[in-house]
Parts: structure tokens; C-alpha cells; sequence
């Protein structure tokens, strides 16, 4: 699949906000010991907020007629996309009103119940996300249940990384924070693991497993075109098997293994607020890697109809 910009841009930034917002709702709403203070709560919902909301700015940038965006969620109930923009567009008046009861000071079940809220409403929209592409049984790289999974605990770690830099810039920064952290980060890198463990070499169906001929040799006669198409081009995108293993281990570097050895390194030799700021930086750098792996290892069927014998 081409990896287009916008949507990479889209899925990276907004699942680093709604993983900010539910970190910050749920420390906020079940800890006895409160991290941060209003104005950082606040703060940090505040970045939350213009994370999702640029990255659903960019996803029309990937539409062909941006103004026509509104018909995503008019197919709820057969559509992961409809779902996820009506859960977006949702989410906005349940964060406010949670901001809200921030900002008046409130307490108890009232603001407890708003931050699970809050926070479940958002885990639910990566969820959707990561559904668009987990429902597609024409590319095997996507249709299984790890992709929902690394959408969500990839947002939920970059979420928890922006969320102990601003917790370490007030007074009340706990160790407790930084362990969190390092177990998200943890068991990010262990689903994302298994989930190249699975794919394995990025490859897909073959002419023989498509048409279930397997025991001899099927071959295309006739791609029935002369020229590119739309097709070839948004699904027939190419690179070397070389290159997508090396930036595997770009990804595993720069998104689990810097950012892990960041942390461990705020507990002694370095100020908390300057580890988190490196890995912060380096996460982000490693997903959107990750993510334009995502895309560019995926193999759609069509393309066995376009000659290769290997989509």
C-alpha cells in the first residue's frame, strides 16, 4: 500500500492524543496520590486535545474531495471509519464537559466516573482506527487482532511519555509515573514483536493460495492493461524486502529501545524532564517509521490481477 503522508500524520499524532487524554483521565480520576496539578492537567489535556485535533485536520488531506469528509460517518453500522469519526467528533463535548469538572475543582464519583469516560471513550476511537485496517481480509498483514492492539498501545505509550514530561516539570512527579511508563513502553514493544513475528517476511497471498490451485503452477496470462492504473499504483506499492527488514530494526530502536533506556536513565544519571524530552522525540521519530511500515508492507490481493505473482 502507498504510504501517504497525511494519513501516517493522522494516525500517529491523534493516537498520541487520545493515549495523552486517557493517561491524564485515568491518573487524574483513580489515583489517590494526584501527579499533576489543575493547571497541568489541564496543560497536558490541552496538548491532547491539539494532537487529535491536527491529526484529524490532515486525514482529509488524504480524500480525494475533502468537502464530501462529512459522508465518513453516515454508515455506522457497517463502517469501522463511520465509527471512528462519529466516536471522534463525540469525544469533543465529553472531554469539555471532564475539563470542565477540572477546572471547577469537583471531586468524587462525578469526577471519577467522567475520567473513565473520557478515557474508555478515547481507547475506543484507537480501537476503531486500527479497525479500519483490521477488517480488510484482502491484505493478510492487516486482518488480524494485533493491529487494533499496536494502535492503541502505541498511543497509549507516546501518550504516557508526554505525560510524565509534563508531570516531571511541577512538584509532584512520582516513581510511580516513570514505572508506568517503562511497563507501556515494555509491552508496546512486545505486541509489536509478535506482530513482525507473525508477518514474518512481508509478503501475502500468492496466484496458487487466491485460487486454491496448490498443487501445481498457476501463472497470469494477461494483466488485461497496457499502462498503470489508479490501482497499481495506491495498492502496488514496492520496496525491497531488504530495506523494510532494516527499518524494522530502526523502528525497534528508535520507538522501544532508546526511549526504555531514557527512562531508566531518569531514575539516576539524568533530570527526569531531559530523558523524557529524548525519548519523546525518539518515540515519535520510531512510530511514524513503524506506521509507514505499516502501510508499505501491506499486500493487497488486487495486485495478483496486475501481474505480480506474489502480492
Amino acid at each position: 500500500m502507498h504510504p501517504a503522508f497525511s494519513v501516517i500524520f493522522f494516525t500517529v499524532t491523534s493516537g498520541a492524543g487520545y493515549g495523552l487524554f486517557a493517561i491524564t483521565a485515568l491518573y487524574h480520576g483513580l489515583s489517590e496520590h494526584q501527579v499533576m496539578s489543575s493547571e497541568q492537567i489541564l496543560l497536558s489535556s490541552g496538548i491532547a486535545l491539539v494532537l487529535i485535533t491536527a491529526g484529524l485536520i490532515s486525514s482529509t488531506f488524504h480524500l480525494a474531495n475533502p468537502k464530501n469528509a462529512w459522508r465518513a460517518i453516515s454508515r455506522v453500522r457497517t463502517s469501522w471509519l463511520a465509527r471512528e469519526g462519529l466516536l471522534a467528533i463525540l469525544f469533543y463535548p465529553i472531554a469539555l464537559a471532564y475539563l470542565y469538572l477540572v477546572w471547577s475543582n469537583a471531586a468524587g464519583a462525578v469526577l471519577t466516573g467522567s475520567a473513565i469516560l473520557t478515557a474508555v471513550w478515547a481507547i475506543a476511537t484507537v480501537f476503531s482506527t486500527g479497525m479500519i485496517y483490521a477488517c480488510l481480509k484482502t491484505i493478510r498483514q492487516w486482518n488480524n487482532a494485533l493491529t487494533p492492539v499496536n494502535y492503541i498501545l502505541l498511543g497509549v505509550m507516546l501518550g504516557a511519555i508526554i505525560y510524565a514530561l509534563v508531570a516531571s516539570m511541577g512538584e509532584g512527579m512520582t516513581q510511580g509515573v516513570i514505572t508506568t511508563s517503562a511497563y507501556i513502553i515494555g509491552l508496546a514493544a512486545l505486541s509489536k514483536c509478535v506482530y513482525f513475528f507473525w508477518v514474518g517476511v512481508p509478503a501475502g497471498s500468492t496466484i496458487n493460495t487466491a485460487t486454491s490451485f496448490t498443487n501445481s503452477m498457476v501463472r497470469l496470462l494477461d494483466v488485461g492493461h497496457t499502462a498503470g492504473t489508479f490501482l497499481t499504483d495506491e495498492f502496488g506499492y514496492q520496496v525491497a524486502h531488504t530495506r523494510l527488514i532494516a527499518l524494522r530494526w530502526v523502528v525497534a530502536i528508535f520507538a522501544f529501545a532508546l526511549p526504555a533506556i531514557m527512562v531508566w536513565m531518569s531514575l539516576s544519571t539524568l533530570s527526569v524532564t531531559t530523558a523524557y524530552s529524548v525519548a519523546l522525540l525518539s518515540a515519535f521519530a520510531g512510530v511514524v517509521i513503524e506506521r509507514w511500515l505499516f502501510f508499505a508492507e501491506a499486500r493487497h490481493v488486487v495486485n495478483l490481477y496486475h501481474g505480480s505473482q506474489q502480492c
